[in-house]
């Protein structure tokens, strides 16, 4: 009778002290977060973005960036960009990060020139991969609202020749909400 008592004993303690180092430890922990570039507009442009945390120091997210207004964006059509992020703050995923960047992207094809060299017509839009590193910085309220800047710096891969430029620029300073 006590060796199936002293096992069932064993086998609660064991079980309560993996229940309490276990990877969701804190079930109020915010894991999500959404946000908008408060940027892009002054480019004719929308920016959004979803991040999710794997941990206190990293996470995958994706952003998404439309030109509405092809007057003030002249090359850049869309992008969609998945990043990877790893926080060097005390605080979960918070302070300053660096981040790894990939980027589908649709860019105006090379202006070719007329003899005149005023008049051009450009060719069609080209569709490419860009690989990228940056940093940035972000500040978490604890009601969730997020405070974030960032920039990065990427190179096209395959179809540069096809444009006018061989390179890709991010630059945001984001508002959002981490649920």
């Amino acid at each position: 009778m006590k060796k199936p008592f002293l096992l069932v004993i064993l086998l609660f303690a064991f079980n309560s002290v993996n229940a309490q180092n276990g990877p969701d430890a804190n079930p109020y922990q915010k894991n999500n977060e959404i946000k908008l570039n408060l940027i892009s507009p002054l480019s004719g442009a929308v920016e959004a973005g979803f991040e999710r945390y794997l941990s206190k120091n990293s996470s995958l997210g994706i952003s998404v960036f439309k030109v509405y207004d092809n007057t003030r964006e002249k090359d850049m059509n869309y992008y969609i960009s998945p990043y990877y992020r790893y926080y060097l703050g005390k605080k979960y995923a918070s302070g300053f990060f660096v981040e790894g960047f990939g980027m589908f992207t649709s860019i105006d094809g090379k202006k070719i020139y007329a003899s005149d060299n005023l008049t051009f017509t450009e060719g069609k839009d080209v569709y490419d991969l860009a690989l990228g590193a940056g940093l940035g910085w972000k500040l978490v309220t604890k009601k969730g609202l997020v405070f974030e800047a960032n920039t990065a710096y990427g190179r096209l891969v395959f179809n540069a020749d096809k444009t006018d430029h061989n390179q890709v620029l991010k630059l945001g300073l984001s508002i959002g909400y981490r649920f």
